[in-house]
């Protein structure tokens, strides 16, 4: 898999990684907490770029090859109140993301690395949610997983929402570049991989900040979409007027 190079890129790895612990630490915490055993070895929690979590031995390799989670989180586990145990990880947690993050931008300009530490400044962090000084975002649900039906809200409209089996020919796909006030209002096609069909969408409204966009469909239904997972898979594709 190819390392991600641009702020963008950089930022979508931290976002992905970042939205797997969380997903541990709140959602998964009892399979979490089971998973840290104190009588094993020494363990890590990784947050990986396709937004999962894994609780595992680190890795082997001297040096290893991405930077790595704080070592031993299992054993001060039953030493601990649950909740203090579970912030005291996200507290490591945030600093394995940023450093990361920080390693994959090694190479940037000055300009670039701000751009990237602003974007990450831009979401709370693990510690902030977890200890409740911040609100956990909306728990957004990947498309690519599920069929368009099982999701959407119901809106005014009636019957199937239009759908072609290849995008239009004018338009192109979207990027981070497009992730600005003017998308909303915006006609595009958004891909489904269960269905293999290309849904016309409009823009209904956009978070510049959490590039979460709702999308409304020809039938009238309403979804809430991760643009950073939609980009990265190359699952929209704006119409060129």
């Amino acid at each position: 898999m190819a390392q991600p190079r641009s702020p963008d890129d950089i930022f979508a790895d931290f976002s992905q990684r970042r939205s797997g612990l969380l997903q541990a630490l709140t959602d998964d915490a009892e399979d979490f907490f089971d998973q840290c055993d104190p009588n094993s070895e020494n363990l890590v929690a990784y947050g990986h770029s396709d937004g999962t979590w894994s609780v595992a031995l680190p890795a082997e390799e001297v040096p290893p090859e991405l930077p790595e989670p704080c070592l031993g989180i299992n054993f001060a586990r039953d030493g601990m109140i649950r909740k203090d145990w579970l912030a005291l990880v996200a507290v490591h947690s945030d600093a394995w993301l940023i450093s990361v993050a920080f390693y994959y931008g090694a190479k940037l300009d000055n300009a670039s690395r701000l751009r990237l530490f602003r974007s990450i400044n831009s979401v709370s962090t693990l510690y902030e949610i977890i200890t409740g000084r911040a609100s956990r975002p909306n728990k957004i649900s990947s498309h690519s997983k599920r069929k368009r039906a099982d999701t959407v809200q119901q809106g005014n409209g009636a019957g199937d929402a239009q759908a072609a089996d290849a995008p239009l020919p004018t338009g192109r796909l979207l990027t981070y570049a497009d992730i600005t006030p003017a998308l909303k209002g915006r006609q595009a096609e958004l891909y489904w991989p269960d269905d293999k069909m290309w849904y016309l969408i409009e823009v209904y409204a956009i978070n510049i900040r959490s590039r979460i966009a709702k999308i409304q469909y020809t039938s009238g239904e309403f979804e809430d979409l991760d643009l950073n997972e939609i980009i990265r898979e190359g699952h929209m594709s704006l119409i060129c007027q």
